[in-house]
């Protein structure tokens, strides 16, 4: 999956989950860019995450994430692309 379709996908993940259909996600979009997203949703959207990709992230690699970039590059890594 490259980094166009995996962005998409998040954002779609987003939007349901901070119950948000004007969420637009950009790689530099943060926790501060979007009301709601506060460190609760950061959980709750980190888990909806690994859902919808099947995958797992380590709390190392959660630590580092600045952006929405991060954890669309990380996706990527963790798939493998």
């Amino acid at each position: 999956m490259d980094t166009v379709t995996v962005l998409a996908k998040l954002n779609e993940v987003f939007r349901d989950e901070l119950d948000d259909e004007s969420i637009l996600l950009s790689n530099a979009t943060s926790a501060k860019d979007i009301e709601g997203w506060d460190s609760l949703a950061h959980v709750r959207l980190l888990i909806a995450s690994e859902v919808a990709f099947g995958i797992r992230f380590g709390s190392a690699e959660i630590g580092g994430l600045e952006n929405v970039g991060a954890l669309v590059a990380l996706i990527v890594k963790k798939l493998g692309n």
